[in-house]
């Protein structure tokens, strides 16, 4: 049996390879939308993909099941559990097989059992393998998809919280808890390859290693530590961390089929002097370094730097609205590999060399960065008003009293309730968040300043904060780990 395993560290994301080398044949588990690695690695291994195995319909990233069904022909290996608003309204277009618990399915010599692990959604399902091939009678592993992660479980609470099914997050843990318990009857052997590492937002505290087994799970993932159902509930729904809004999207673009790439090409480059032309409503993204883009930009664009372009375009582009990039010419088949990654593809409609930009003089716009220590005495006085960006678990753990909080991932939906009457200082961990709250506020007409250094420089500087989670105590400098989270 081969067995290759891929990651994408930008959405946390873990797909497999799994062939039998006696047939030559081979299978994607969970594949991602980038399939070019996947048809690379089979032929550099001599076998033909020849199938796709899906656990559940993805809510955090375009999956590539379709793409490899159009493109290779590859038989589809997809979830008929869960209700009707739930299933794939595409496979019927490709060779498929819809499965439920109890279903087996073959790649050469290799079986797939499915188990039904409803709770992260109603479809959920895990595939548990037995390398027959090798003359094995019972599965060495499990494919969990959401269901099971390193150190965590699958959130119930997404469609809920990203898709605003109402009731469905608690039903959810209910299904989550039940699922548990028959994870926990495997046997302790079985390496469990789950579909999410560290970073993911599909649960809370996932392991950054690539892969466990069931029994070292049953005894230190602490999801699974507990035998009363009501307990688990209330462990699994708090402190999740925020649900992506793009996420909503994903899992309709997944249900009803993602739109087919082939090999087109890169958006088109448009002269500098069309971005002056571009309808009204278009967003503009520039993709340069928040200190490039608070020296100089096009008046009206939002930044977001390149490297975090994966965590944060899901939550802050109107998938409505045409789309354009300010980048340069080497950055950007990556950064439109990312944007396709999370659904955003036909909205793309060209793209700007930012050089050209800054040569023709359009990048007529700036904002200031201050340090803490000037802009405390004027948000002492209430000369400013501040504006935290942060996530919800952040700002309870510490912030500056005099701040407002506005989760950067929400703030273009709260425009409207920030006042305009005197400057807007933004502030998050780093300084790194809140220069791309600041691109937003100026591009929706506010004076913006970004605080250098972020909450971190703050407590460094020895001024307070206090803490939601702690009494209210003030933190100082030799608090400051307790007081303070990591960007």
């Amino acid at each position: 049996m081969l067995l290759k395993y891929f990651y994408d560290p930008k959405l946390a994301h873990a797909s497999y390879l799994v062939g039998c080398q006696k047939t030559k044949e081979a299978v994607i588990v969970d594949p991602g939308r980038d399939i070019d690695q996947y048809l690379e690695t089979a032929r550099r291994e001599g076998v033909k993909l020849t199938a796709v195995a899906e656990t559940h319909i993805h809510a955090d990233y375009v999956s590539g099941a379709r793409e490899l069904a159009d493109r290779i022909g590859a038989k589809l290996f997809v979830s008929d559990e869960g209700p009707a608003d739930w299933k794939y309204e595409y496979a019927d277009q490709y060779e498929s097989q819809m499965l439920k618990e109890g279903d087996t399915f073959q790649i050469g010599n290799i079986q797939f059992q499915v188990m039904h692990t409803p709770g992260h959604t109603p479809e959920s399902i895990s595939f548990l393998l037995t390398d027959q091939g090798g003359g094995a009678t019972e599965p060495m592993g499990i494919f969990t998809g959401d269901f099971v992660f390193v150190g965590s479980i699958g959130r119930p609470d997404l469609l809920e919280e990203a898709a605003g099914i109402k009731g469905s997050a608690e039903a959810g843990a209910h299904e989550l808890y039940h699922s548990a318990e028959r994870f926990k009857q495997l046997p302790d052997y079985l390496q469990v390859w789950p579909a999410h590492g560290a970073g993911s937002a599909c649960g809370k505290g996932l392991g950054a290693i690539p892969s466990s087994t069931v029994g070292y799970e049953k005894r230190f993932n602490p999801a699974l530590q507990y035998d009363d159902e009501e307990t688990f509930v209330k462990y699994i729904l708090s402190d999740q961390p925020e649900a992506p809004k793009y996420f909503a999207v994903m899992k309709r673009v997944n249900k009803e089929g993602p739109l087919i790439l082939g090999d087109d090409g890169m958006p088109e480059i448009l002269a500098p002097d069309q971005i002056g032309k571009l309808e009204s409503q278009a967003t503009i993204l520039d993709l340069s370094t928040s200190a490039e883009f608070s020296q100089a930009h096009v008046p009206g664009t939002v930044n977001i730097p390149h490297s975090m372009l994966a965590a944060w375009a899901g939550w802050l582009v109107d998938y409505t609205k045409p789309l354009y990039l300010i980048t340069e010419a080497a950055e950007l088949p990556e950064s439109v590999r990312v944007l396709q990654k999370i659904g955003i593809d036909k909205q793309l409609q060209g793209a700007f060399r930012r050089s050209e930009i800054i040569e023709q003089g359009l990048a007529t716009e700036s904002y200031q960065v201050a340090s803490p220590a000037d802009l405390a005495p004027r948000i002492e006085a209430n000369e400013v008003k501040l504006i935290d960006v942060r996530s919800d678990s952040e700002w309870g753990v510490a912030h500056i009293p005099q701040a407002e909080h506005h989760f950067l991932g929400r703030l273009p939906e709260h425009l409207t309730d920030i006042e305009r009457t005197m400057p807007i200082v933004v502030q998050c961990q780093s300084s790194a968040r809140s220069a791309i709250a600041a691109s937003i506020l100026q591009a929706a007409g506010l004076d913006v300043i970004n605080l250098s250094g972020g909450f971190q420089a703050w407590l460094a500087a020895g001024l307070p904060s206090t803490s939601t989670v702690q009494d209210n105590v003030t933190c100082s400098p030799g608090s400051m780990k307790a007081c303070s989270l990591e960007k």
